[in-house]
Parts: C-alpha cells; sequence; structure tokens
C-alpha cells in the first residue's frame, strides 16, 4: 500500500537523512520543515536539499502553535544520543540537558496537537542503541499509549542489510492504533531485531573471520574512492605523531573485509571507538608488523614509524563515509548516483563530524516503508 499527501517534519535533521530516506521510499511524501540548532548542519542540508525549508532554532522553544502551521502527518527525529550512548560512563539520561528538547516535543507538544485534533498519524524516532534502557524511552511509551498511539522499538544495524558497518540502532515506530503494524502479533514489550516480515533475527558475529565469512554483506572496497589518488589526500592521511602514540589502538580494516567499527563524530580525531581505519596494502600481516614496531619504539629507534609505512594506513574519506551511510551509491548499487553536495569551504574536520552525526539512509528507508506498510 503507497499512501500520499505525506507531509513530514523533520527534528534534528543535521545533513538530511532522514530526508533523503523518505525520498528513497515508496511513500509519496515530502518534508515541509526540518528543525536544527547546529549552524553548521544547517548550512549543509540547505546546501544539499536546496528547497529552504530547515530552520536553525533551539527545539525547546517549538509550541503546538509552530507545529500545526504545517499539517504534517509524519515526525522524523533523531535526537541527541550523548544522554544515552553507551560510549559514555557518564550519560544521564532524561537528566541531559541535550535530552530535554526531544522531552519537550513528547511530552508538551504533541499532546497538545492530540487535543487539537492536528497530530502526525506517524512518527519515526532513532537513537543509539542504549536508548531502551532509558528513563526516558519508558516515559516516551506512556506517553504515546495515552495519547493513542501504537508502538514498536527496534535494533537494527547496516550490516544485516549487506553494509559492512557495525552500527546498531534503537527505532521507535508509532502510528495511529486504528493503524496495527503488519506482521506483528508480539507483545508491545518486545524490542525487535529484525523488521517484521522480513528475515529473522540478526546475530552478529564477534570474530572477524566469521564476519567476512557472511556473504550477504558487501566488502569494503565497494563502497571506496575508485581514484586512488584522491584516496591518499591530506583529509586521509593519519599524523605521524597519532600513529607514533596510539597506532596500536586502531581499528584496521582491509579492503576485501566485510566490517568496520560504528563511526562517530570523533572520527579523525579520537582513536578508539570513533571508527575503523583502512590497510590498503592487504599483502602484509598487520600483527606482525606492529609488533616489529612496537620493539624498534622500545629501543626509541628514530625511524620506527618507517616500518608501518608498506601497511599503507589511512583514514576513510568523507565521500567513503557517505557511501557507507547510504547517502551516495556504492559501486555494487548503479541505481543511485553520487549526488550528496557539500557547501564550499566547508573543512574535512566538520564534514566528518556531520557524517558521524548521521543516520543510516538505507536502514530508515527500509523504516519507513515498513511504518507505511
Amino acid at each position: 500500500m503507497t499512501l500520499t499527501n505525506i507531509r513530514a517534519l523533520e527534528f534534528y535533521s543535521g545533513i538530511g537523512g532522514l530526508h533523503v530516506a523518505l525520498q528513497r521510499s515508496t511513500v509519496d511524501g515530502e518534508v515541509v520543515r526540518a528543525f536544527d540548532w547546529d549552524q553548521a548542519a544547517c548550512q549543509v542540508y540547505d546546501h544539499f536539499h536546496g528547497l529552504k525549508i530547515v530552520q536553525r532554532v533551539d527545539i525547546t522553544t517549538l509550541t503546538a502553535g509552530d507545529m500545526a502551521v504545517h499539517g504534517a502527518n509524519l515526525w522524523l527525529m533523531s535526537p541527541s544520543c550523548q544522554p544515552y550512548t553507551v560510549l559514555n560512563p557518564l550519560a544521564k539520561g532524561a537528566d541531559d540537558p541535550r535530552a530535554k528538547s526531544f522531552i519537550h516535543l513528547i511530552d508538551d507538544v504533541l499532546p497538545e496537537l492530540v487535543s487539537a485534533g492536528m497530530h502526525p498519524t506517524h512518527i519515526l524516532v532513532e537513537n543509539v542503541a542504549g536508548f531502551e534502557t532509558s528513563s526516558t524511552r519508558q516515559n516516551v511509551l506512556k506517553t504515546l499509549d495515552r495519547l493513542g498511539y501504537t508502538t514498536m522499538e527496534l535494533l537494527l544495524t547496516p550490516l544485516q542489510y549487506g553494509v559492512p558497518n557495525s552500527r546498531l540502532r534503537y527505532y521507535l515506530l508509532a502510528k495511529a492504533k486504528s493503524s496495527p503494524f503488519a506482521y506483528s502479533d508480539a507483545p508491545s514489550s518486545r524490542v525487535w531485531r529484525h523488521i517484521p516480515g522480513q528475515g529473522e533475527d540478526w546475530i552478529d558475529p564477534r570474530l572477524d573471520t566469521e564476519l567476512d565469512a557472511v556473504t550477504s554483506i558487501s566488502r569494503l572496497q565497494d563502497f571506496l574512492d575508485d581514484d586512488a589518488a584522491a584516496a591518499t589526500t591530506i583529509v586521509a592521511t593519519i599524523p605521524d605523531r597519532v600513529l607514533e602514540k596510539w597506532g596500536r589502538l586502531f581499528d584496521i580494516v582491509l579492503p576485501s573485509q566485510r566490517r568496520s567499527c560504528c563511526f562517530t563524530r570523533g572520527y579523525t580525531r579520537l582513536v578508539e571507538r570513533a571508527g575503523s581505519i583502512l590497510q590498503m596494502n592487504e599483502e602484509l600481516d598487520t600483527t606482525v608488523l606492529f609488533n616489529i614496531f612496537l620493539e624498534a619504539q622500545s629501543r626509541e629507534d628514530s625511524k620506527a614509524l618507517e616500518i608501518l609505512a608498506p601497511l599503507r594506513l589511512r583514514y576513510f574519506t568523507p565521500s567513503e563515509l557517505l557511501r557507507i551511510f547510504g547517502f551516495n551509491a556504492s559501486r555494487s548499487d548503479g541505481l543511485i548516483e553520487d549526488e550528496f553536495l557539500w557547501p564550499p569551504g566547508l573543512t574535512a574536520k566538520t564534514q566528518y563530524k556531520l557524517i558521524g552525526n548521521s543516520v543510516n539512509v538505507g536502514v530508515v528507508t527500509k523504516l519507513i516503508d515498513y511504518l507505511f506498510k
């Protein structure tokens, strides 16, 4: 079933990943207004989509009246994940100031719209894995139930859709109770590990060798830049001082492998748990060379770093990450041409931050299709 006249509001819009997902879905809809506070994100959104629909605003200041004028029946939301991420041992959940705007939308704005009969009939929320254990989640579910919504929760990763990137994310779908979810007769408390009616629960292999054997996942080489020269620019170069001090902590992957770690906004600025780096020379044993390098370092060999040079280690480029995140096509997908446009003068550091804050377009596209099925 394809629905028409879907008017969407996109909250925490970033560079527009939710917008692209709606465009790629089978739903006949459009984003009529987007909201974000980050100035660079709004600049990119405006340049990419060219519709003058993004509004730089503190979302905690938005009112039901601000929403009602748009006549939207779909809310797309990707609120800040920092209050809930397991990578932050000091995460405060609902007590974090960055959580206040999302709570404001659910607790204050949405009830007013429901009372006025001008509320969205469908809602999609994306957040970090870990949100499902938060008090915010419990409050949101209770509020949505009270307001007449049926909800579904999912934990999904791009790996189960053939993308070689481990990015487990929490998704909340909500729709009017008169429209049940397709293929779902499970208790509402269940957190799904697959989209109902589409396969089975994903079991993420922990060993690289096991994951590389899952042939349904594409190889990283399908997402890399064609031009070898472009991939060795200053953007992708790992500074010598970083390799010398922290190189042993990197998650290193080969182009032929079918995995990479979750890329975050700290990519190229942080070493651990910020994303993988590439070893372009697959003929050499990474562990052997690093052992030789560390031994040379212990002898204070001034040329120790030269031992690592043959590995040809580098960061993923922004264009490669855009393919992994689904904004642009991989080599194995000729259906979508590279189309993402950065505004002139935007630094690579900002590009990496904005991509790391974004959503996986492919996964969200499938969820939007399911939400309206």
